[in-house]
C-alpha cells in the first residue's frame, strides 16, 4: 500500500470562521428578502399604471415572491463544502487504523484469587 507524502493544511487554507460564515449567510437572505419585497412592489406598482402585458409580468413577479423565500432559507442554512484535502486525509486515516477485535479472549487469563481468611 502507498501511503501520500504528508502535506501540511497552510493558514491560507484555513476555513472562514463560524462568525463570518454566519455573517455572509445572513447578508444572502438579506439580499434575496429584499428582492422579493422588490417583487412585490414592482407588482402592485405594474397593477396601479395598468401596464402592457401585465398577464406575462405578473406570474413573473409572483413566482419571484414564492420560490425567493425557499431558495433563501434553503442558501442561508448551506454551509461552504469540505476541502478535498481534508476529506480525503479523512478517508485514508479510517482505511489504515486496525478494526480491533470484538470478541472476547476464548480462554479467560489466569488471576491470583485472595481469601479472606487465612
Amino acid at each position: 500500500m502507498r501511503h501520500e507524502p504528508y502535506r501540511p493544511i497552510l493558514i491560507t487554507d484555513a476555513r472562514q470562521s463560524q462568525d463570518d460564515q454566519l455573517r455572509s449567510r445572513k447578508l444572502r437572505y438579506t439580499v434575496m428578502m429584499g428582492v422579493r419585497v422588490g417583487c412585490l412592489i414592482l407588482g402592485g406598482a405594474l397593477v396601479a399604471v395598468d401596464a402592457p402585458l401585465l398577464a406575462v409580468w405578473l406570474p413573473v413577479c409572483a413566482v419571484g415572491m414564492v420560490l425567493i423565500p425557499w431558495l433563501a432559507v434553503l442558501i442561508a442554512n448551506d454551509r461552504p463544502p469540505k476541502d478535498e484535502h481534508r476529506l480525503m486525509s479523512r478517508f485514508s486515516a479510517r482505511r489504515t487504523e486496525e478494526i480491533p477485535p470484538r470478541a472476547l479472549p476464548a480462554e479467560p487469563a489466569a488471576h491470583r484469587v485472595i481469601d479472606g481468611e487465612p
